[in-house]
């Protein structure tokens, strides 16, 4: 299996409908397809065809669509016969291509040969799986603004400085017996830093891309009986979490993803936190810690009627969260007075038994999820874990590079400044593994 083959599949959904597609790209996609279709076709025009079987009878009528290499999607000769969207047509097509000489595709292989022949890189790569696989209008636009190389060009820029300043750095090496003025390590350190301060701000944008993408996970933490279950099934809209006003109902962990204004949110309901409880109890207090460590937001639940009540445990237990809410439940059964008095900033107060305040937690979810933004609502782009861990890897060495700088060290800067344009460069494939591709584009649909 290598790129000297033809390879063959539906690129369209599984299932029946008007329309299907059968994708050719390889060095005889063309001539596969002339010989499935009975017929030339000029590049880029649709062209009516009958597609037959070696004895001539007809499979089906439809439209050939051919695309000659480099001017292609994936690079190479590419074709697409478009016929009736019968799954056991389509089938039996991609069957007859491979008896003309095709190979079934493996997942991902359209897009692996657009990357191997330089039409993507990785992270465009990455963008289609992404905008297939899209569940809202927010989240397909921003994988289409990351497909139209958004973020890409993003990193390229930083990469680019970060080649000029190895190069500076690594030629400066050679003059060690200079003052270190003199060789302009100076301007050196102060663009170094501008470009940590770039990192930074596209950390936290590539961020709000993953969360976008992935979802935000969200842990439910409080006393017994602050009303953690109840909110779990206001915000769920159902009676997800068994409610009770016995302390300690909640035993074990309960997932739920739910959508809110186009933001995903996996909900962990956690058992109350209090000193005590059976042997049961403190297992799922320990699991409720586990599940904190892996979240990213905690969810503070507390009786709004006394908010003090388990506090001080609370933000000791979340104080290792990336971001922190606190929402003051059973606001219902505040008294006039004091429900006229507005929350603290970093506090909402909800009832979720009657479901007041609940547009209010909802702004305030997704205001987290994008950095307190609301031009990045809807996300300048999509990104994945592996990227932005890569981003974070990039500044981590950048960072110890202006460091070495500082204390003139300038072999170990050169070296921490070669990493950082690794960790960049594995981002946008252009130095990665080969087993690190296969995993990415296994993920993808066979079409695809």
């Amino acid at each position: 299996m290598n790129q000297t083959d033809t390879i063959a599949a539906i690129a369209t959904a599984p299932g029946a409908g008007g329309v299907g597609i059968v994708r050719l790209s390889g060095p005889h996609a063309l001539e596969i397809a002339r010989a499935a279709c009975g017929r030339e076709a000029l590049p880029r025009r649709a062209t009516r065809a009958e597609f037959s079987e070696a004895d001539g009878a007809v499979i089906d009528d439809g439209i050939v669509l051919v695309f000659p290499g480099p001017h292609s999607f994936t690079g190479e000769d590419v074709a697409e016969l478009q016929a009736h969207g019968s799954p056991v047509l389509l089938r039996r097509l991609v069957q007859r291509c491979c008896e003309l000489g095709a190979r079934p595709a493996r997942p991902g292989e359209f897009s692996e040969r657009a990357f191997l022949n330089g039409k993507l890189d990785l992270v465009q790569a990455e963008a289609i799986a992404d905008l297939i696989a899209a569940a809202d209008l927010r989240a397909a636009r921003a994988a289409r603004r990351s497909l139209e190389g958004v973020f890409s060009q993003r990193i390229d820029a930083i990469a680019t400085i970060l080649l000029r300043l190895r190069i500076h750095v690594e030629a400066a090496i050679d003059f060690v017996d200079e003052p270190i003025e003199t060789l302009g390590i100076g301007q050196v350190r102060t663009d170094l830093e501008h470009l940590c301060a770039d990192l930074r701000a596209l950390v936290a944008e590539a961020e709000r891309g993953r969360r976008l993408r992935d979802g935000v996970h969200a842990v439910l933490l409080g006393p017994p009986n602050a009303g953690k279950s109840s909110l779990l099934n206001a915000l769920a809209g159902d009676a997800r979490a068994i409610v009770a006003d016995v302390a300690g109902t909640t035993r074990d962990v309960l997932r739920e993803t739910v959508r809110i204004d186009g933001l995903e949110l996996e909900l962990s309901d956690t058992a109350g936190l209090r000193e005590g409880g059976d042997e049961i109890e403190r297992e799922g207090m320990r699991r409720a810690h586990v599940e904190l460590g892996r979240a990213d937001v905690a969810l503070l639940v507390l009786d709004a009627r006394d908010p003090q009540a388990g506090r001080a445990a609370l933000e000791a237990a979340a104080a290792q969260a990336p971001a922190r809410l606190w929402i003051l439940n059973k606001a219902d059964l505040l008294g006039a007075d004091v429900a006229a008095r507005a929350p603290a900033a970093d506090e909402v107060r909800v009832s979720a038994l009657t479901g007041a305040g609940l547009d209010t937690l909802h702004a305030a979810l997704r205001g987290l999820a994008t950095s307190g933004s609301p031009d990045a609502a809807e996300g300048e782009f999509s990104a994945r874990a592996r990227q932005v861990e890569g981003l974070q890897a990039t500044l981590v060495n950048a960072t110890a590079a202006a460091a070495e700088l500082s204390a003139e060290r300038l072999e170990l800067a050169a070296e921490e400044l070669r990493l950082a344009h690794a960790a960049l460069g594995r981002i946008t494939g252009q130095t990665s593994a080969d087993d690190l591709l296969g995993h990415i584009f296994s993920s993808f649909c066979i079409g695809k």
